[in-house]
């Protein structure tokens, strides 16, 4: 069974946020499914649902990495499991 994953990122635009993420997406095996991304009054918005493909691969890994590149580039990233961002987010 692939796993989906819904990433959000924001932060002060800048050049090399969208590549960023969507490299470390590629390294660890994540087909982006939808990708919406926008700016706001000079801050970078994205939004994106991946798939898993290697379903064994590490969630928390990817949180890692995709948390260190915001770290070094000055953006916050929340990485969650399509089941849990459901959960928390149903009304």
């Amino acid at each position: 069974m692939e796993e989906r994953v819904i990433i959000s990122v924001i932060g002060k635009d800048q050049i090399g946020i969208a590549a960023g993420v969507t490299s470390v997406l590629a390294a660890n095996n994540i087909n982006i499914l939808d990708i919406n991304q926008a700016i706001m009054q000079g801050f970078f918005t994205m939004f994106v649902i991946g798939q898993k493909k290697d379903t064994d691969s590490d969630l928390a890994a990817l949180k890692n990495k995709l948390e260190t590149l915001g770290e070094e580039m000055g953006f916050k990233v929340t990485v969650q499991n399509e089941t849990v961002f459901q959960y928390m987010h149903r009304i």
